[in-house]
């Protein structure tokens, strides 16, 4: 799930966290120390964003997972925060209809195995799913090709965007970026992390 890097989870953990608390401090539309009705992890692996994360600013996390022993590993998970695992969805993105309203979808690690059409299609979803004063979250690897182009992955057949891209798209399925950053502490040599918190 990291990729061979167990090592940086508290990093990311915390980089989430910083992330998103300055975000509602500074587009504050509820109390900052409130925590969220229901949020969704999409991607979720075995929950490690889950319990690390999502359920520290979430009363109810629900989870997206195409691997159903990853999905059913999450189920287990023992949360660090008060919130709790939800609904437990075991399918791809590209084929996910949200059933609920969410204050926070939450993307990290997995939308380079849409395509830029699936990716379009699926951020027009989110965006019919979240609240008015909600976010969507995504927290991807960027592309570092010298070219300025995006760059493919053969062996499990995903993509590591540009920043271009990723803003291309985000306008194309007609959502705002409110605010990005780059996560900081991650060993050199690894692809850079960037932060997009996107509203309808």
């Amino acid at each position: 799930m990291l990729g061979g890097f167990p090592e940086i989870s508290r990093t990311d953990l915390k980089g989430s966290a910083n992330f998103f608390a300055k975000l509602r401090r500074e587009h504050p539309s509820q109390s900052a120390n409130d925590a969220l009705q229901r949020g969704v992890d999409c991607g979720a692996g075995i929950g490690r964003v889950t319990a690390g994360f999502l359920s520290t600013v979430c009363e109810v996390v629900d989870v997206v997972e195409p691997v159903g022993k990853f999905a059913q590993e999450v189920v287990g998970q023992k949360m660090v925060g008060g919130g709790s695992v939800g609904r437990v969805y075991v399918t791809g993105l590209e084929e996910w209809v949200p059933e609920a309203r969410y204050d926070l979808i939450w993307n990290q690690w997995c939308l380079g195995h849409l395509t830029d059409k699936q990716l379009v299609a699926y951020l027009e979803r989110c965006k019919k799913a979240v609240t008015i004063d909600g976010w969507v979250i995504v927290k991807e690897n960027m592309s570092t090709n010298v070219n300025g182009d995006d760059i493919f992955d053969q062996t499990d057949s995903s993509v590591t965007r540009t920043d271009q891209k990723f803003r291309k798209l985000f306008k194309e399925a007609d959502m705002r970026l409110i605010k990005t950053e780059v996560q900081r502490g991650f060993p050199k040599g690894l692809y850079p992390v960037r932060f997009y918190a996107l509203k309808p």
